[in-house]
């Protein structure tokens, strides 16, 4: 009994051992799906090794083993749907998407998605969902714009305000560009002086997801400059500081000036204004400490205070010129500098020595050269003294010149104009130079001239951007003058036709006293060379009747050619036909013009020498400038030499009255026995020779009083022109002058002829006026010495306009 119990005693337990193994083994060898990625399909599927096997007689329960499949399925991306796309493609939307199809669900993926969605700006709204690896993506599309208009603007023009905006039509609309085009209006009208001025953009919704954007505008009047005021002046006035200034106060004379309108890019130049000021006059230490803009609490007006440290004034030290290359004598350009020791420092003059030296070097070969001047501040002795020292300079090439905003002028026109090209060394001189002659060119309202790094670092970019303007001119004239009475013209100019830079001038004038028709051509580069090519057809008509006691009739045909020998230095060649008729001639006039009565023709060669020194061409204020011309006739009809010449130096004695003095003469010889006509002599008085008539200097018939002209003359003019106390704005200059001079010599002779080489001389005082109407001159000239032939005239007005 006891031996059967320990048997089936025993079996239990090695039954219970069997289960207990069968168990750990089923616990270690098939172990659950990993936390981390899926593992590949075939690694569920292996092979495992067998559990080993029951006792006989025992079955083991069976074992279900899970797999990695059903339960990666379950975090798989299967699908990515979009809803809400009209005009996008669906994939578009997918494209832009961060999880794709077969991706493991990823919510900070999807995160991104939903972001990168937004920043396309196609899109008003989005939002993305996933549900058991659904991703459904829903947008609203952003419309399109259909039209951009523009109400209420009438002082900016609608083209202006289409080129400032970012946004156009059959592009995305979006909030955020539409409040940025906002700002960007605002900021054009601030510009023109409207602070007051509101932007409200209308949308207009339109079929098939489009609209039409509006930008009402309610533009406000022009915010005015009520005072300037300057703190910390001591040395000049308000008043004169003013005038040194860009902007301006507001005043009833300034309706047809926007510097009275406060414009902050101006209130910067003003300060730089003011410090080249100062530097000009010696003040080394200035500076401009605030420039405050206040506002009034109306919104109608700004307050304007600047205030400034003046310093001490500062004469010039030594002054030296130091070559750090070996193959330049720093001695032969000492003239070149325009500054002396002792005399009030001027940045101003020091720069002009800086082109001055470079351009000789860069004549003389020398491309890489840095001319930089050494400054020797004593503050004790208040000097300044320069040592302008010649380095080698870093050698940089023009890789490019880019030309923008050009519309109708071709770039060649402006790219003739650059004193540098493609691979030439750079040089900065030059391409000041360059600036100088694109904007005498006269076709463009800005010039702005960049330079920016090349394809290495010894090449440099040349952007030009400009702004043309209009160039065509058809005006009308009316004027007055006490030579010519009444007088009108019609003239139909165009100086850059076609857009080559070619001048096309038609003009018709009437008067009292004179009628004249003419056209005129220009081509400034014939054949492609620097050579200023044209031509001139005229027929004039003249009464000088009260003069001379005839009548003038001239019809010609002059061909022209002018070319630059250098810079300052020019030449120009002609040859001219014409053929004069004198005629209406009273039995009561001077037999000397009765003899001159018919018919002649006069064919001619000429040439004019011109150098030019001169800081400024209409209105200058220092420099000089020569002229010598001579006429060869001789090939046809009359035969003569006429020789003139002129000089003139400008000096500024303060910054606004200048000095000038200047002589003129001429000559006129016949050859081959061929005495001097009538109609080639010259005729002194009037604008040329205040105080005498016209033609009323010179020989004269003492029987009738006519002028018969002369053969030579000469007049030598001392004038300083000074403001007369009136706003700049006026454009009122006074002037004094004197003048001295003669006219003689003819080829006739007789007992009624008056001709004598005495020398009669004039002064007086005169006012010109630069109106909105026209240029308006009056002199007031006393003869103080003069022959009792000759004819005087005390009071010249003229005027005359364009509209």
């Amino acid at each position: 009994m006891l031996r059967r119990f320990t048997r089936v005693l025993a079996a239990a337990c090695w039954l219970l051992a069997i289960a207990a193994g069968a168990e750990s083994a089923a616990q270690t060898r098939l172990p659950g799906p990993p936390a981390g990625p899926p593992a590949a399909p075939q690694a569920a599927t292996r092979a495992e090794p067998p559990a080993r096997p029951p006792a006989p007689g025992l079955l083991a329960p069976p074992i279900e083993v899970p797999t990695r499949t059903a339960q990666a399925a379950a975090d798989t991306v299967k699908e990515i749907r979009v809803e809400g796309t009209q005009r996008i493609e669906p994939d578009t939307v997918r494209s832009y998407m961060q999880i794709a199809v077969g991706d493991r669900v990823d919510p900070d993926r999807i995160d991104k998605s939903l972001k990168a969605l937004f920043a396309t700006g196609l899109f008003a709204d989005v939002s993305v969902q996933e549900d058991a690896g659904i991703v459904l993506v829903k947008v609203v599309e952003n419309p399109i714009i259909n039209r951009i208009a523009f109400e209420g603007n009438r002082h900016i023009s609608e083209d202006t305000l289409t080129a400032e905006v970012q946004l156009k039509a059959r592009t995305v609309y979006t909030r955020s560009r539409v409040q940025s085009d906002v700002q960007r209006i605002v900021q054009l009208y601030r510009r023109g002086g409207r602070f007051a001025a509101t932007v409200e953009p209308k949308v207009i919704q339109l079929p098939q997801n489009r609209v039409d954007l509006v930008f009402e505008i309610n533009e406000g009047d022009t915010t005015k400059i009520a005072r300037i005021r300057f703190v910390g002046n001591h040395k000049f006035s308000d008043s004169r500081l003013r005038e040194a200034i860009a902007t301006r106060e507001s005043a009833w004379w300034r309706i047809l000036s926007t510097d009275d309108n406060y414009d902050p890019d101006r209130l910067t130049l003003d300060r730089e204004q003011l410090r080249h000021y100062y530097l000009s006059h010696g003040y080394a230490d200035f500076r401009v400490v605030s420039a405050v803009a206040e506002l009034t609490p109306s919104q109608d007006a700004f307050f304007i205070t600047f205030t400034l440290e003046e310093g001490e004034q500062y004469k010039f030290g030594k002054i030296d010129v130091e070559s750090e290359i070996k193959e330049i004598d720093a001695s032969k350009l000492k003239p070149l500098v325009t500054t002396k020791e002792g005399e009030t420092y001027d940045a101003e003059a020091v720069e002009q020595t800086i082109e001055a030296i470079t351009f000789e070097l860069g004549r003389l070969g020398y491309a890489f050269v840095d001319v930089r001047p050494k400054v020797d501040k004593n503050r004790e002795k208040k000097t300044v003294g320069v040592t302008f020292v010649i380095n080698e300079g870093p050698r940089v090439y023009v890789e490019r010149i880019n030309i923008t905003g050009n519309v109708r002028t071709l770039d060649k026109v402006i790219r003739r104009e650059f004193r540098l090209a493609e691979g030439d060394a750079f040089n900065t001189a030059k391409l000041q130079r360059s600036r100088q002659r694109i904007r005498a060119l006269g076709f463009f309202e800005k010039v702005n001239i960049t330079q920016v790094p090349g394809s290495a670092p010894d090449r440099t970019v040349i952007n030009v951007d400009v702004q043309e303007k209009s160039t065509g001119e058809l005006s009308f004239g009316v004027g007055f003058s006490t030579a010519e009475s009444v007088l009108g013209t019609v003239t139909l100019h165009e100086r850059n036709l076609l857009g080559r830079g070619q001048d096309l001038r038609t003009g018709f004038s009437l008067s009292t006293k004179r009628q004249e028709i003419d056209l005129g051509f220009t081509e400034p580069y014939f054949l492609d060379r620097e050579i200023a090519a044209g031509f001139d057809v005229f027929h004039l008509r003249s009464d000088f009747q009260s003069e001379s006691s005839f009548n003038e009739s001239s019809s010609g045909l002059t061909l022209r050619a002018g070319y630059p020998i250098t810079e300052q230095l020019s030449q120009g060649v002609n040859y001219k036909i014409r053929s004069d008729r004198i005629s209406g001639i009273p039995t009561t006039a001077s037999l000397f013009i009765q003899e001159a009565g018919g018919t002649l023709t006069t064919s001619s060669i000429g040439h004019v020498l011109a150098y030019d020194r001169r800081d400024d061409k209409l209105e200058p204020t220092k420099g000089y400038f020569l002229r010598f011309g001579q006429d060869f006739a001789g090939l046809g009809g009359v035969r003569f030499v006429r020789t003139t010449a002129s000089a003139t130096q400008f000096f500024p004695i303060t910054d606004q009255v200048v000095f000038s003095i200047g002589a003129e003469g001429g000559n006129i010889s016949g050859y081959g026995g061929d005495p001097v006509h009538l109609a080639s002599r010259f005729f002194v008085g009037g604008d040329d020779f205040r105080g005498f008539a016209s033609g009323g200097v010179g020989p004269h018939d003492t029987s009738t009083g006519d002028a018969l002209g002369a053969n030579n003359y000469y007049i030598g003019t001392a004038e300083v022109s000074f403001p007369i106390g009136l706003p700049s704005e006026f454009g009122i200059l006074g002037r004094t002058f004197a003048q001295a001079g003669s006219a003689w010599g003819i080829d006739d002779s007789g007992p009624t002829l008056a001709d004598s080489t005495a020398i009669r001389t004039s002064a007086g005082v005169g006012l010109s006026w630069k109106s909105p109407f026209g240029p308006v001159r009056v002199d007031l000239g006393i003869p103080i010495q003069r022959q009792s032939a000759d004819k005087k005239e005390i009071f010249r007005f003229n005027f005359g306009t364009r509209f």
